[in-house]
C-alpha cells in the first residue's frame, strides 16, 4: 500500500489558503447579517439578473422624473409667487390711482404717480426674477432677463406721449407701443424668447406645460396701465393737472378691471402646480415600491445566515487548532 503525502511548504500554503477562504466567507456572512442583503448577488439570484435589472432601470428613470418634477415645482411656485405679488401691487395701485383722479390736490396726483414709478420698478424686477440661475418669464432664453428695466421702458415712452394733449392721444400711443405686433414692447422691452419653456416630464407619457412669458397680453395690458400712471406726473412731460387726473383715472380703471387675463394665467399655473405636486407624490410611492421589490430580491434569511456564520466560525477555529498542532510537530516528538 502506497502513501501519498505533501511537503511542509505545500501543507503550509494549503492551510493559509483555507484560512483566507474561511475569513473571506466569514466577512461576507457578517456583511450579509448586518445589511440583510446578499453580498454575492450573482450567486443569490442564480445568475438571473433580468428582474433586478428592470427594477434598477425603473429606479433610474424615477430619478430623472424626480429631477424634472422638482424643477417644475420650483418654477411653478416661483411664477405663482411673482404673479401674486404683481396682482397685489397692481390692485392697490389701481385703487390709489382712481382715488387720486377724483382728488382736488395736485400733490396727491404727484404722490400716486411717483408711487406708480416705484411700483413699476418692483413689478419689472419681479418679472425678471430667476430660479436657480434661470429666468422664469423669458421662455427658453433663461440666461437673460425677460424685460428691460422700468426706467428704460419709461424712457422709451416719454418721447411718444410728449406731444399729446388729450387722454385719447396718450392711450393711442401706449396701445400701439404695448399691444401692436412688432411694436416697441416686442422689439425693445421684451428681451426673452418667443418660444416658451419645454414641457416638464413628470413621468412616462405625463408632462406639464408652462407656456407663460412676460410678453403675455394679460401681463402687457397691466404694465401699460401702470406705465400710464407713472407718466401722469412726470416732470419732464409737465401735463396739465386735469390731464394727469384723467390719466390716473383711466390707468386705475384699467389696473382694477382688466385683470381677467392675469386671473386665468394664475388659475392655469395653479393647475400645473397641483399636477407637479401630485407627480412628486406618485414618484415617491413608485420609488418606495421598487425599493421594496429590490430589497425582497436581495434580502437574505438572517437565521440561515447566522447559522452559516456559526458553521464557518467553527471551521476556522478547527483550522487554527490543526495549524497549532502541525506547527508543534518535530522528529523527536514523532520518535
Amino acid at each position: 500500500m502506497s502513501l501519498i503525502s505533501i511537503g511542509d511548504l505545500a501543507q503550509s500554503f494549503m492551510l493559509r489558503q483555507q484560512n483566507t477562504d474561511l475569513k473571506t466567507r466569514m466577512g461576507s456572512l457578517v456583511e450579509e447579517l448586518a445589511s440583510g442583503k446578499a453580498s454575492d448577488i450573482g450567486r443569490h439570484l442564480s445568475g438571473s439578473y433580468s428582474y433586478l435589472s428592470d427594477v434598477d432601470r425603473n429606479l433610474t428613470l424615477l430619478d430623472a422624473y424626480e429631477d424634472a418634477t422638482g424643477e417644475a415645482i420650483l418654477f411653478t411656485d416661483g411664477m405663482q409667487s411673482v404673479l401674486g405679488r404683481f396682482q397685489d401691487m397692481i390692485s392697490e395701485l389701481g385703487l390709489a390711482s382712481m382715488s387720486a383722479s377724483s382728488a382736488g390736490l395736485a400733490e396727491v396726483v404727484n404722490n400716486v404717480s411717483d408711487r406708480a414709478v416705484q411700483d413699476l420698478r418692483v413689478i419689472v424686477s419681479a418679472l425678471n426674477t430667476d430660479v436657480a440661475g434661470r429666468t422664469m418669464f423669458s421662455g427658453v432664453d433663461t440666461d437673460q432677463p425677460a424685460l428691460i428695466s422700468a426706467d428704460e421702458i419709461l424712457d422709451e415712452l416719454r418721447p411718444l406721449v410728449a406731444g399729446e394733449t388729450t387722454l385719447a392721444g396718450i392711450q393711442a400711443q401706449l396701445d400701439t407701443w404695448f399691444d401692436s405686433a412688432g411694436g416697441g414692447f416686442e422689439t425693445v422691452a421684451y428681451q426673452g424668447a418667443t418660444t416658451s419653456l419645454p414641457a416638464f416630464q413628470l413621468g412616462a407619457g405625463e408632462t406639464v406645460d408652462l407656456d407663460l412669458r412676460a410678453d403675455d397680453p394679460a401681463i402687457r395690458v397691466l404694465l401699460k396701465h401702470a406705465a400710464m400712471a407713472a407718466l401722469a406726473g412726470d416732470d419732464a412731460l409737465s401735463f396739465p393737472v386735469n390731464l394727469q387726473k384723467e390719466m390716473l383715472g383711466a390707468a386705475g380703471e384699467g389696473m382694477s378691471f382688466e385683470q381677467q387675463g392675469l386671473v386665468r394665467i394664475r388659475a392655469d399655473l395653479g393647475y400645473a402646480q397641483s399636477r407637479a405636486e401630485e407627480g412628486q407624490v406618485r414618484i415617491s410611492v413608485e420609488r418606495t415600491s421598487y425599493n421594496m421589490a429590490r430589497t425582497n430580491l436581495l434580502e437574505v434569511d438572517p437565521y440561515e445566515t447566522a447559522s452559516k456564520l456559526e458553521d464557518v466560525q467553527f471551521q476556522l477555529e478547527s483550522l487554527y487548532a490543526v495549524t497549532v498542532k502541525l506547527s508543534r510537530l518535530s522528529l523527536t516528538d514523532y520518535l
